[in-house]
């Protein structure tokens, strides 16, 4: 049985992979700023026992520190950083910036995976998998970057891609893996009603790239269907 710590749990991308796990019978700690408002989550708990939930808002890098103690001795497989904010909602360009959404955006889908993996580095040496996934975007790559638009979503994701990279390389030699996926465009509150694709099977995707991980594909950028991206 595998268990998985999920961010961002209570809703979209999160909620769904929290189902998907829960239905194979693995052990979900399912985190989320306001777990008394999540009726989809608290149901979904509800339901299958595996499953718990814990309180986390991922910009407050104490309440990390005071999850991970928590979690102390506690192994966990997979560390799947799925929490992100779109602040681009201004559409500001130059003369316009709101650099208090910049902030925020960085710190939420940039510096809270990391710190994530820090604070939980305990918990991932002494499980079996050994994996850090974190849900990025092909917006984050600056070769695939035609069209320009959401600065703030854009660095955030690529400095998200960057820092990935680098763990990747640096926790290789303790096994440590790490993986980055893009869901695709998917109809989300984030993604909107126009996306092309539904949650279930972006994360059916993802759910079988985690699967098939092994240590020969740390540090890739891939889609939820597997095809490798242009950074």
């Amino acid at each position: 049985m595998t268990t998985l710590l999920i961010t961002g749990a209570n809703r979209g991308l999160g909620l769904e992979f929290c189902r998907q796990y829960a239905e194979r019978g693995d052990t979900v700690i399912a985190t989320c700023r306001e777990p008394e408002r999540a009726d989809a989550l608290q149901a979904l708990a509800q339901k299958h026992t595996t499953l718990s939930i814990e309180k986390l808002d991922v910009a407050d890098f104490a309440q990390i520190d005071q999850l991970a103690q928590r979690l102390a001795g506690r192994a966990i497989d997979v560390l799947l950083n799925n929490a992100g904010v779109y602040s681009d909602m201004s559409g500001g360009g130059l003369g316009r910036l709101n650099y208090g959404d910049w902030m925020r955006s960085l710190t939420i889908n940039a510096l809270a995976p990391v710190k994530m993996a820090e604070a939980l580095l305990p918990q991932l040496q002494i499980s079996q998998r050994k994996l850090i996934v974190s849900v990025s975007s092909l917006m984050g790559s600056i070769a695939d970057n035609g069209s320009g638009g959401s600065l703030f979503y854009r660095t955030s994701k690529s400095a998200l891609n960057s820092a990935m990279k680098t763990l990747a390389i640096d926790l290789q030699p303790q096994g440590i893996g790490v993986l980055i996926l893009h869901p695709g465009w998917v109809r989300t509150d984030m993604g909107g009603e126009n996306a092309l694709i539904g949650v279930e099977e972006s994360v059916s995707g993802m759910t079988q790239r985690i699967a098939g991980f092994d240590m020969t594909q740390t540090g890739r950028f891939v889609k939820y269907d597997g095809k490798a991206l242009p950074w």
